[in-house]
């Protein structure tokens, strides 16, 4: 299994530990991650409010070079937001001829080309229906039976294209946990929206998003996340929200679950995990072994 990786600005950044965990796990699964070369910004969730054509050309634009450098296989976007901007030109521009040809008019300035012929795969729809759940499972070493999880699967990535999962209920995120063998903490917030943005310019209107999802997890051992926007979230406000509970990636759950200690899987970036947590995910179990090791550690 091959796949043409976009890790997106965040996974760069803000959400490294993300992007790490993501390739650990990829590669103990044997899934092939491609870098795709000279890639960009996929438009954030800002762009949009200031011109369709300019976030749908930055997107395409990624989607354009996939198809040029990687040609036949499907792109994987980890975040949330970069999967939805990616998949809204996937879903959109062949279904418009005008507009297209408006984004490709743009791109040749870069002598590049968009015709529709990548499929965008987010990390859940790769897990579920790629990997599959058997495999999933034939990897876990460590015994989680006593840890209980809050699944939090966001909107963006199942809202407004139903592609893998209910938007409404998800299921996805849950079952994955359940081959890890962890409990499931029994909630309806799975895909309420943690605000995004709206902590930075409606405060109150976003803390009250976070508040509703903090308070819903409570008796959970943690949250598990797929989106650098609802780690953010979720992790920044607990403090002023008077709200504590340790929020981690998926695939750093998986990691923990497959035999890798906390600090190889790099829970002690998050901003939300206590020491006590990582002291029960210590020490681990194969990570001396393991090719893809970060660096100095």
């Amino acid at each position: 299994m091959k796949y043409a990786y976009f890790p997106g600005c965040s996974l760069m950044e803000s959400a490294k530990e993300y992007d790490f965990s993501t390739k650990v796990v990829m590669e103990l699964l044997d899934g092939k991650l491609r870098d795709i070369p000279d890639w960009g910004c996929c438009g954030a969730t800002a762009v949009e409010s200031v011109s369709r054509e300019l976030a749908l050309s930055l997107a395409a634009r990624n989607l354009a070079i996939a198809e040029k450098a990687l040609p036949g296989i499907d792109v994987l976007a980890p975040c949330s937001a970069c999967y939805l901007n990616l998949r809204r030109v996937q879903e959109e521009l062949p279904k418009d001829r005008e507009l297209m040809q408006s984004v490709n008019k743009i791109l040749s300035v870069e002598d590049l080309v968009y015709s529709g012929s990548v499929s965008v795969r987010h990390l859940l729809d790769v897990l579920e229906n790629d990997i599959g759940y058997e495999r999933l499972g034939a990897h876990v070493q460590r015994d989680l039976s006593n840890l209980t999880v809050a699944p939090y699967t966001g909107c963006q990535v199942l809202r407004p294209y139903r592609v893998f999962d209910d938007p409404e209920r998800p299921q996805v995120l849950a079952k994955i946990l359940k081959t890890m063998g962890v409990n499931v903490h029994p909630w309806g917030h799975s895909s309420r929206c943690c605000g995004a943005s709206l902590l930075a310019n409606h405060r109150a209107v976003g803390l009250e998003a976070v508040r509703s999802i903090l308070e819903a997890a409570q008796g959970a051992d943690c949250i598990v996340t797929v989106c650098p926007m609802c780690q953010m979230n979720l992790e920044l406000y607990q403090g002023t929200l008077g709200l504590r509970i340790p929020v981690l990636y998926l695939p750093q759950l998986m990691g923990i679950a497959y035999g890798f200690s906390s600090d190889f899987m790099r829970l002690d970036e998050n901003l939300s995990i206590p020491s006590t947590f990582l002291e029960s995910m210590t020490p681990g179990i194969h990570a001396e072994n393991f090719n893809n090791r970060p660096e100095g550690r």
